[in-house]
């Protein structure tokens, strides 16, 4: 369902202090659309408002968890009160985990399973009552990844998260087919943005050497995440169903679809490019005790 003109509509952004989310704000106030910031970040989210606003369009902001069910009621139901239903709702917030899944602690995939999913059902249950009521054209924006689509090594957690987004979209779009609000879902590929640099987010076992070389590998082939900012608007004004935006992220899409040994051995390839290392014994060759 495409919102075919954005002047004036209001667009809620999780993860907008940085990053895709940053820019995809910017990209629907460019467009003079109204904007709703939120993030866990909360004094990140005021600079960016005074610019929002200083392009003549209203913004709120919202200091936010999405993985809090209840706080995410209380935005809601803020919002709501304030402004109504949001036109386009784009759940980007996202988090990442680097390590060997038997370095990856329980702790680390709950939380990013409660931020990268979860948050995305909470804010859906919150905000879609209040869009299919108000009976026009609507747009939730579900930012998943290259890699929901295939996967890569040292990154179970996050993949086995964009994974899940990219079916409850699915289930959702089914759901939705015949209401007045769309479904689209973002792949974006190797985009330069600060999930690349959080050092905290690591197992023990990664070398130091490792992030060095994904950083230096980011900065020079990923995109810059304005890219997926401005796809993401034209996505909405022509209600596209899946996007793939930035380096690697179509390929790795055709890869999949042709072989999964392909896509599997071309994402080994492409990893030894920001240094990936294997954390487990190499097997035994054929007469090795």
């Amino acid at each position: 369902m495409a919102v075919s003109q954005l002047m004036g509509k209001w667009v809620l952004v999780t993860g907008a202090a940085s990053g895709i989310g940053l820019e995809t704000a910017r990209a629907f106030a460019r467009q003079r659309s109204n904007l709703i910031l939120t993030d866990i970040n909360e004094a990140g989210l005021a600079p960016i408002q005074r610019e929002i606003e200083a392009l003549g369009v209203r913004c709120l902001s919202h200091g936010l968890d999405v993985a809090d069910e209840f706080a995410v009621r209380r935005v809601a139901d803020a919002v709501i009160a304030s402004v109504g239903a949001p036109h386009i709702l784009v759940n980007n917030a996202g988090i990442g985990f680097l390590g060997p899944l038997l370095n990856t602690p329980t702790d680390a995939w709950r939380k990013v399973l409660d931020v990268n999913v979860m948050g995305v059902v909470h804010l859906c249950q919150a905000f879609l009552p209040a869009m299919l009521e108000a009976g026009d054209a609507r747009q939730v924006v579900n930012v998943a990844s290259a890699m929901g689509i295939g996967s890569a090594p040292n990154l179970s957690a996050y993949c086995a998260s964009k994974h899940a987004v990219m079916g409850l979209s699915d289930a959702l779009a089914m759901e939705l087919a015949k209401t007045s609000v769309g479904i689209t879902i973002v792949c974006p590929g190797v985009i330069d943005t600060p999930i690349v640099r959080n050092r905290r987010a690591i197992a023990d076992v990664v070398p130091d050497a490792q992030m060095d070389k994904i950083e230096a590998h980011y900065k020079k082939t990923g995109a810059h995440p304005s890219v997926v900012g401005e796809r993401i608007v034209r996505a909405v004004l022509r209600g596209e169903d899946i996007v793939f935006v930035g380096p690697t992220a179509k390929a790795l899409y055709n890869a999949k679809r042709v072989s999964r040994k392909l896509a599997s051995t071309a994402t080994l390839a492409g990893c030894k490019a920001n240094g990936y290392w294997w954390p487990y014994p190499a097997k035994r060759s054929a007469g090795q005790r």
